[in-house]
């Protein structure tokens, strides 16, 4: 709709927004109840004769007007609430000459409060017959046009209230995002897990290595961060006693604004004591083989035109050997920091972190294994220099009990084996410190705090992290994770009041 026609429309509904309340319409009340909703209406009718007229059952909805059909003194309309589209016949007789008056001069896009009765029309669809009719919310501005409706993604993420009237498909993405959170929620609660909430606020930041978003507060004195990940408050729990623990919820990291990355995100977290990262990988099995089933009745779903199968056992790959078998790279080279730089320069791979073999090694595998890897595939045994908060593998001291789990070219989690041995963990921290000095901004920093929780003891245990956004875009065969994020962060944007 352009600019001039949305103008000259605004200005004619405020125009008779004016006239009405002029003559003392309420366009804004609150006392008409609704004992019912469109589903309701359909489940009862099941139960009528196929060609009876229920004039008994009266039924009280309300919903905003998707369309129109006027005439001299009936008219058709279609009205949705958050169960489904259905259609009601408003007839001057029934509902009163002053109701209907006020009726005709409505617009599509309000809200109205029907009373009425159930009958079949002639082209055999289940209308409800208004008594009573009543103007609930008036709309000043137009819904888009149905016939171009809301296609621009731009507006769709910026207006996203008008995505969600206009596009059925985007709601129901929204309703299957909530119910895979609370099968999650279910899912560990059955499990003996305790759900907690630990500081969006930290006063260092950890946990992850990332850049993160920085603020103040005024009354302590303090500068504070927006928390990267919540590990380490969590595992601080573990070490209180709270041996089964998870959380879902946000973490905030500066980052690029991509279709896989937004700086606001949901993350579910857990961590279990006396349990191992290979728990874990069957743990996460059987979390993604329980979610596909609950969610799509199936343990198969199709993502971007790819099968993905979560039933049977998933393939476990190290990532050593994952760069050799499917990186095509020498294993010969792999911990020679100068030849893989040479091989990355000469296959077009910018290393822009490159005074840690560790570093270049997870480049190389992003560029050419991550994107290869279609079904579920955990890649573990990750070298200690990029795994500052994992235990290390008893077999290689130089790498770590870890795994990441891709699926379709994404990463989806990372867990591993936690390390609850204090000097180790703060002889990481100090070299993550030192890689900080040299320039690195995502090293962590030293938390004294941490280390001295560690010092109180914390059992053996494994713990895990899932993005929430990204798990709902395989569910839901999204390509952007702005498709499955409400309210996606973009550029301020400069818009002409009309």
């Amino acid at each position: 709709m352009d600019l001039e026609k949305t103008s000259e429309l605004l200005e004619n509904r405020r125009n008779k927004l004016s006239e009405l309340r002029d003559n003392n319409i309420n366009l804004f009340p609150n006392d008409f109840k609704v004992l019912h909703t469109v589903q309701d209406i359909r489940s009862a009718v099941k139960e009528f004769p196929e060609s009876k007229t229920d004039d008994e059952t009266v039924f009280s909805v309300a919903g905003r007007m998707m369309a129109m059909n006027l005439f001299g003194k009936s008219s058709f309309i279609r009205f949705k609430d958050r169960t489904g589209q259905f259609q009601a016949y408003i007839r001057k007789d029934k509902v009163g000459d002053e109701a209907y008056a006020l009726f005709k001069q409505l617009d599509i896009g309000d809200f109205v409060g029907i009373r009425g009765s159930i009958f079949k029309t002639k082209t055999g669809e289940w209308t409800i017959l208004a008594f009573e009719l009543r103007i609930v919310c008036k709309a000043i501005r137009p819904l888009p046009e149905k016939f171009h409706g809301l296609k621009d993604p731009e507006k769709r993420y910026r207006q996203r209230y008008l995505d969600l009237i206009m596009n059925p498909e985007v709601r129901e993405i929204f309703i299957r995002r909530s119910k895979i959170i609370q099968v999650i929620r279910t899912f560990f609660l059955e499990r003996d897990y305790i759900e907690a909430e630990t500081p969006m606020m930290q006063p260092i930041p950890g946990g992850a290595e990332a850049t993160p978003f920085q603020t103040h507060h005024n009354a302590l004195g303090m500068d504070l961060f927006l928390r990267i990940a919540p590990e380490l408050y969590l595992k601080r729990l573990v070490v209180g006693g709270f041996e089964r623990v998870f959380e879902i919820n946000r973490n905030f990291r500066t980052e690029g604004v991509s279709t896989q990355h937004n700086p606001e995100f949901t993350m579910l977290e857990f961590y279990e004591a006396y349990a191992t990262y290979q728990d874990l990988m069957n743990l996460t099995e059987d979390l993604f083989s329980h979610l596909s089933l609950e969610i799509t009745g199936s343990t198969s779903i199709v993502y971007q035109g790819n099968n993905i199968e979560f039933s049977r056992k998933w393939r476990r790959i190290s990532l050593l050997k994952a760069l050799e078998e499917i990186g095509g790279i020498d294993p010969l080279i792999l911990n020679e920091k100068d030849k893989l730089l040479e091989f990355a320069n000469s296959n077009g791979i910018k290393i822009t972190k490159r005074n840690r073999t560790g570093k270049i090694i997870t480049k190389l595998f992003d560029v050419l294994v991550q994107p290869k890897l279609i079904q579920p595939t955990f890649v573990t045994d990750y070298p200690v220099e990029v795994s500052p908060l994992s235990r290390r593998s008893e077999k290689d001291p130089a790498l770590t009990d870890r795994f990441e789990l891709f699926i379709a070219g994404r990463e989806i989690a990372n867990g591993f084996s936690e390390l609850n041995d204090p000097e180790d963990q703060k002889a990481r921290f100090m070299q993550q410190v030192s890689d900080r000095q040299e320039g690195d901004d995502e090293s962590h920093c030293m938390d004294e705090d941490y280390i001295e929780a560690l010092e109180y003891g914390m059992p053996p245990a494994a713990g895990e992290g899932i993005g929430i956004d990204r798990l709902t875009m395989l569910f839901t065969d999204a390509a952007s994770i702005r498709e499955v994020i409400l309210f996606p962060h973009m550029k301020p944007q400069v818009q002409r009041q009309v």
